[in-house]
């Protein structure tokens, strides 16, 4: 169950910090679906061990997930040459499907009545040359400042940002869905909002201010 986040606010923030899948696009289950899609000629036992570290570690870059699959799952230790080709399998899967993928509702018209308030980022877990391809195939490019994917991980990204901006931690606001986005938040001391979507299951701790979709996002 989500309830309308009261504080913090974008209205009181000098800059907002958005996740993509699952805050901006509803693309999330896209990733889910193509770890299944990768993982099912091993059986579905890997395949329900996949699939549930995935959910809870939603945020973090498909390389270190599908290295980590491959060791701790099936045995295996990958070089750079079978994760490159694994991770070139997996952009296949998805790309075209989540430039493809419905808007979070209300997430245009948020952007559109903010797009010159304030400036606003995306921070993913996404390949960042991908990330941008998919922004730019959306139409979404003119609405924000910078794109960034991995690597690196969400933490020295904001950070760099942070310091190239001169932000205060605490007047910027990050919304994510995942609890990924929930410590990268904590660790660089931003404000934070989780999306959970109605009937998702809220991964963030007791109190975390939390929206249904971006209609319920404060100007």
């Amino acid at each position: 169950m989500t309830r309308r986040a009261t504080e913090p606010t974008a209205a009181t923030c000098d800059a907002v910090f958005f996740d993509f899948d699952g805050v901006l696009a509803e693309s999330a289950d896209i990733k889910t679906r193509a770890f299944i899609q990768m993982y099912k000629e091993h059986g579905a036992a890997v395949v329900d061990a996949v699939v549930a570290h995935h959910t809870v570690h939603a945020g973090v870059s498909r390389r270190k997930k599908i290295r980590y699959y491959h060791k701790m799952f099936l045995g295996q230790r990958l070089s750079e040459d079978q994760l490159e080709a694994l991770a070139r399998r997996f952009s296949a899967l998805v790309e075209d499907a989540v430039v493809d993928a419905a808007w979070v509702a209300g997430a245009r018209d948020w952007l559109d009545a903010n797009r010159h308030r304030l400036p606003l980022f995306v921070i993913s877990g996404t390949p960042e040359q991908e990330l941008q391809r998919i922004v730019r195939r959306r139409g979404m490019e003119g609405y924000f400042v910078a794109v960034h994917g991995s690597p690196p991980s969400k933490v020295p990204i904001i950070r760099d940002l942070l310091d190239e901006h001169a932000f205060e931690p605490s007047r910027v606001l990050f919304v994510g869905d995942s609890l990924t986005d929930y410590k990268a938040a904590c660790a660089t001391e931003l404000r934070f909002i989780g999306r959970v979507p109605p009937g998702g299951q809220n991964p963030f701790p007791p109190d975390t201010p939390a929206i249904a979709d971006l209609t319920e996002l404060m100007p």
